[in-house]
């Protein structure tokens, strides 16, 4: 005689009511409702970042009469290429267009190039004095901006190069936080292993530097590269004290439009709004850039 156990019944066919509380709770967080908030805020905060601009072409696109207006247009005039014209004809706009591409992007460049090699050689070599040596380089950033004007201006002056753009390029050409920036990225981006394993191989420190760290810090060095191009392109103090009216950057132009008595604001958001072009490229082109670096190591990942 055999005797046969009851069925077991397995644990799927026996949901508990957390189990379905769960499973509730998840097709609801999965519904329009979420869905739609999400949206709804992303959309708020686009259009809050957007506005700005929208209304600087606004009022850049039709005279300075719109502003007194008591219910303002919302849909641009047709004025906007005549004010470009004025602006133009007002001040040195494309010399001053031309000088701030040239600072603005050597600066750029060697601020990346330096501040990668220095994050690197902090990050991965080891030297005497390492560790003091960034530490002096970190208090730098504690050091206004404001306290070297005077001293600097006198080393320009000595140089002969007051009015000239190398006062504005020389000064800037590696920063304290590029440095710290690149070298906290490349101490959790660029392994050991890596280095070793390109030593072995026969690579000399400066290929292995370029074949091995340049490829994973990319993201870290696009976004230096952003911040670093649009922090120049903005720059005004110190452009203001070197440099004079027949040589100006283009902020130094934008400043000359509403100096005089009357202010035509038309004019000066037409020219604000030719002077924000360049830096909308740099922005899509370097974003680009972070995004295709963060999405290649989350492939790789």
């Amino acid at each position: 005689m055999t005797m046969t156990s009851p069925r077991a019944t397995p644990p799927a066919a026996l949901p508990t009511k957390a189990l379905r509380r769960a499973a509730r709770n998840d097709g609801r967080s999965n519904g329009g409702r979420a869905g739609f908030w999400t949206y709804g805020l992303l959309l708020a905060f686009v259009a809050g970042s957007v506005f700005p601009f929208y209304w600087q072409f606004l009022v850049a696109s039709r005279d300075s009469s719109m502003l007194t207006d008591k219910v303002p247009p919302l849909l641009p005039g047709g004025n906007f290429f005549a004010n470009a014209q004025r602006v133009f004809d007002s001040v040195p706009f494309w010399k001053s267009l031309g000088n701030s591409l040239i600072v603005a992007g050597t600066v750029t460049f060697s601020t990346v190039l330096f501040s990668t090699l220095a994050g690197f050689a902090f990050a991965k070599l080891r030297f005497k004095g390492r560790n003091g040596l960034f530490l002096f380089v970190v208090a730098t950033l504690a050091v206004p901006t404001q306290l070297g004007i005077i001293p600097l201006y006198m080393a320009m002056a000595e140089f002969g190069w007051t009015g000239q753009l190398h006062a504005v390029i020389v000064p800037n050409l590696v920063t304290a936080i590029g440095v710290f920036w690149m070298r906290q990225y490349t101490i959790e981006a660029v392994p050991y292993e890596l280095i070793e394993a390109a030593r072995v191989d026969g690579c000399s420190m400066l290929r292995t530097f370029w074949h091995v760290c340049v490829p994973a810090v990319r993201p870290a060095a696009a976004f230096l590269g952003m911040f670093t191009f649009m922090t120049s392109w903005n720059d005004f103090l110190w452009p203001l004290v070197v440099l004079n009216a027949d040589n100006p950057t283009v902020q130094l132009a934008l400043e000359r439009l509403q100096s005089g008595y009357y202010v035509d604001y038309s004019l000066v958001l037409a020219g604000t709004t030719l002077a924000t072009i360049p830096v909308l490229i740099v922005f899509v082109l370097l974003g680009r850039q972070i995004v295709a670096g963060i999405m290649q190591g989350a492939v790789k990942g």
